[in-house]
């Protein structure tokens, strides 16, 4: 590992307006580029807000106007940048986190726990693979929501050898304002019970629903200090950098993971 520069867009949203949100996040993306960045993370379904019209706003990836503006913007910008979708996969809908890299390719990761309090589980597939990507050196397991508040999916476990499965959580999401302890209070814990960094976004602002939106997105070393956290609720746009080579002090000087408990997922995903 070395350094990852990470950029954490904390934004307003449009309902149901993928050109707007596009447009929009161009604008205020305008001046980053390779030189000021290695990853651009926008909250979760960044084009609609947190539908669950997903027979309405999900699209084919393939034509997806989300999707391709990803990609866009990240062979443009010269690096990853990504956030959530509503994706159309056959007579199935998913809230896909997309990763566009820079030479074009994307990686995707499904959205496993699906909010039942919204109905996302009614309107939604539930994903069945953990997916874990790897920029400068860093291994980063991919998350949407609702995930954090399960330990076990996102839990890694080091082998014999020392070998970490991966050295960042990141996590996009749309969660509500009234909930913003647990949010908080989540992305640390799950950074230092893996001993890991942690990136968490979130949007601002009201949805058609009537729900506020606080923010609080924040960027977690593995001690769970906050690199980056501007808890007023206001849109925003901040580059920190993750430290790989003191991830791997700190994991030496503080072996928790050696006296970890092993266990295996046994809900149809193998790991």
């Amino acid at each position: 590992m070395s350094q990852l520069r990470t950029t954490l867009v904390q934004c307003d949203l449009r309902w149901e307006d993928p050109a707007t949100n596009c447009r929009q996040l161009e604008d205020k993306l305008a001046d980053l580029s390779f030189a000021d960045t290695d990853l651009i993370v926008l909250p979760e379904m960044f084009a609609t807000g947190f539908t669950m019209n997903s027979r309405e706003m999900a699209e084919p990836m393939e034509s997806s106007l989300a999707v391709d503006w990803l990609k866009r913007q990240a062979m443009k910008r010269g690096c990853v940048v990504t956030g959530s979708v509503a994706i159309q996969e056959q007579d199935d809908y998913f809230n896909r986190l997309v990763w566009a890299r820079p030479d074009g390719e994307l990686i995707w990761y499904d959205k496993r726990h699906l909010f039942r309090m919204a109905g996302e589980h009614e309107r939604y597939a539930m994903g069945e693979q953990r997916v874990i990507v790897e920029l400068n050196g860093f291994r980063i397991l991919l998350s949407v929501c609702y995930d954090l508040r399960f330990p076990v999916w996102l839990r890694q476990q080091p082998s014999a050898g020392e070998h970490f499965e991966y050295d960042a959580i990141l996590c996009v999401a749309n969660w509500p304002a009234p909930r913003r302890h647990p949010w908080r209070t989540l992305l640390q814990a799950r950074a230092i019970e893996n001993l890991c960094a942690v990136i968490g976004v979130n949007r601002v602002g009201q949805d058609a629903n009537g729900l506020d939106y606080a923010g609080d997105s924040m960027l977690i070393d593995a001690k769970g200090v906050a690199l980056v956290d501007q808890p007023e609720g206001q849109p925003f746009i901040q580059t920190a950098v993750l430290d790989g080579e003191e991830l791997r002090q700190f994991r030496d000087k503080f072996p928790a993971w050696r006296d970890a408990d092993h266990f295996s997922l046994s809900c149809g995903v193998g790991y």
